[in-house]
């Protein structure tokens, strides 16, 4: 059996091309470097900094890293894609043409025996309830319906602009040393993990990697990002580890 992979946050498009493209062909290096032995990839959401699909049109960059993503799949490789907060209007382009099973939320599997508890990260936590609603609002069907009345030229601008702003916003967010106790993520997975024999908790999102004992028997993953970071975890059927790519 192969190895599990596990990576989040590439968030393909931001800050411009330029530097995207950079960031888009060292990804496309590593899932090179990785598909000989891999079996599952999990890609844990904002994979790209902004998705839209309309009805015949998708974003038309990242030809490198799809391609790379379709070879893998007819190569049968199994990858599933989470919704993340920048790419949540996915629907069926990438799971039609490139092969992709999507995760709309939460994913719970066994994997040799280890229970895997698995989710993008946004909005798990209690005190989230502005941010849960905006969530559900831009998830909604009429604010599908009313953003596809966009001509693709403005709304995939429009759209991308407002998330170049917000990344800018929140990465002085992610760069902040929270003690562990405060972190949304740990405090999901203390009180999930409270009645659940769950074994990992993997997460996105955050920007920040951890690795750290949640409860009696649990660990808490989170993976960071591939903007500054460059780390993925990976699963060989005993041991979760933390990696960062150089190339």
């Amino acid at each position: 059996m192969g190895k599990v992979y596990f990576a989040s946050d590439f968030h393909l498009g931001t800050p411009d091309y330029e530097t995207s493209l950079i960031r888009e062909k060292k990804v496309v290096s590593w899932l090179k470097s990785i598909e000989q032995d891999c079996e599952t990839l999990f890609l844990m959401g904002d994979v790209f900094d902004f998705w839209y699909e309309y009805k015949t049109v998708v974003p038309k960059n990242y030809s490198r890293l799809l391609g790379q993503l379709a070879n893998m799949t007819d190569n049968g490789i199994k990858i599933y894609f989470f919704k993340g907060n920048h790419d949540m209007w996915t629907f069926d382009y990438l799971q039609t043409e490139i092969g992709m099973t999507i995760i709309d939320e939460e994913l719970m599997l066994t994997m040799d025996d280890k229970k895997f508890f698995m989710h993008h990260g946004d909005g798990l936590w209690k005190s989230e309830t502005t941010y849960n609603m905006i969530r559900k609002i831009f998830r909604s069907k009429w604010a599908i319906w009313l953003f596809h009345r966009l001509h693709p030229n403005f709304g995939i601008g429009l759209a991308n602009f407002l998330s170049r702003t917000s990344r800018k916003k929140n990465s002085i967010a992610d760069e902040q040393d929270i003690p562990l106790e405060k972190e949304h993520h740990y405090q999901f997975a203390l009180n999930h993990a409270a009645t659940s024999d769950t074994d990992f908790y993997i997460f996105g999102h955050r920007h920040k990697p951890i690795d750290v004992q949640v409860g009696q028997k649990s660990r808490l993953i989170n993976l960071g990002d591939w903007v500054t970071k460059f780390t993925y975890a990976e699963w060989d059927g005993k041991n979760i580890t933390l990696h960062t790519y150089h190339n």
